[in-house]
């Protein structure tokens, strides 16, 4: 509507509003606010409290990891574990698993609980500032999110979480080292070829460098050069590429370090510089 007064009037017989300024008028119907389901009692089977922006940074670090399978409702939701002293959050589609670390020492009680996908991308976008205080209540299987503006209640997932820490290698015997944002540059070029051929990108270590490449069905070929610092580095591994750019768009740092035993095994992905607070896993794929 233009610049101007706003008058808002109702009529409760026939429950519309006539919304009028100037020579522009609108009519909308209302429900009445007694008929609006009130907000539910959280119990306190436990509490976190925590800076907006620590919350934003650790959900957006592991949310592209979330299953969309509806068929398998834990995966479709993000896991908040809290000990005492460590915040973990894990998300995983069964091909990729996601899991970030925050050391909270005493935030708030002992947690287990999986919130869905689509209330964490609602509550990361609340206009906070990043310093702005933010509290989790967990309670009668729901969380509410509590701010000094607004709150947010949401059902939590039913269901038991599987055992993630089983999947996440114990060792490995190959490392690569590189830059964060070359390797991702190059791995978005190759996937303009792999992107009809199941994603599949091949990383070939080689000396001091990684060999990129990707074909297409039609025959198209990509490949591309990148300078790493290997440990027993020379292996060929393929991965999907959309897994491998999601985990570097959210790495925070120069640097990530690929860790490895073999083609057909699991390989972490994280951080050169933050150790065990940022990691992914992501499963392999064929090489043909």
């Amino acid at each position: 509507m233009p610049d101007g007064q706003l008058s808002i009037d109702t009529f409760a017989d026939s429950n519309t509003s006539l919304l009028k300024q100037g020579a522009s008028e609108s009519r909308l119907p209302y429900l009445e606010a007694e008929d609006f389901p009130p907000v539910p009692e959280i119990g306190r089977d436990g509490h976190l409290s925590l800076p907006m922006g620590s919350l934003r940074a650790a959900v957006d670090s592991v949310l592209y990891a979330v299953s969309a399978d509806a068929h398998r409702a834990v995966l479709t939701g993000v896991l908040f574990a809290y000990n005492g002293h460590t915040l973990t959050l894990v998300a995983t589609d069964t091909h990729r698993l996601a899991v970030r670390r925050l050391s909270q020492e005493g935030i708030g009680d002992s947690v287990n609980a999986i919130v869905p996908d689509k209330a964490l991308r609602a509550i990361k976008s609340l206009p906070i500032a990043e310093d702005g205080p933010v509290d989790l209540l967990f309670g009668g299987g729901r969380v509410a999110v509590e701010t000094p503006t607004a709150k947010v209640v949401c059902q939590l997932l039913a269901g038991t979480y599987p055992n993630w820490e089983r999947v996440v290698p114990s060792e490995f015997t190959r490392t690569w080292s590189v830059e964060a944002d070359q390797m991702l540059d190059k791995v978005k070029r190759a996937m303009i070829f792999a992107r009809d051929n199941a994603n599949r990108v091949r990383f070939k270590g080689d000396g001091e460098q990684i060999v990129i490449a990707a074909r297409s069905e039609d025959g198209g070929e990509s490949k591309d050069e990148l300078a790493m610092i290997g440990e027993h580095g020379d292996v060929e591994i393929a991965f999907n590429g959309k897994y491998v750019r999601d985990v570097l768009d959210a790495i925070e740092g120069p640097g990530v370090r690929v860790e490895m035993t073999e083609s057909s095994r699991p390989a972490v992905f994280r951080p050169a510089d933050e150790g065990e607070n940022y990691f992914c896993v992501i499963m392999p794929m064929a090489l043909a």
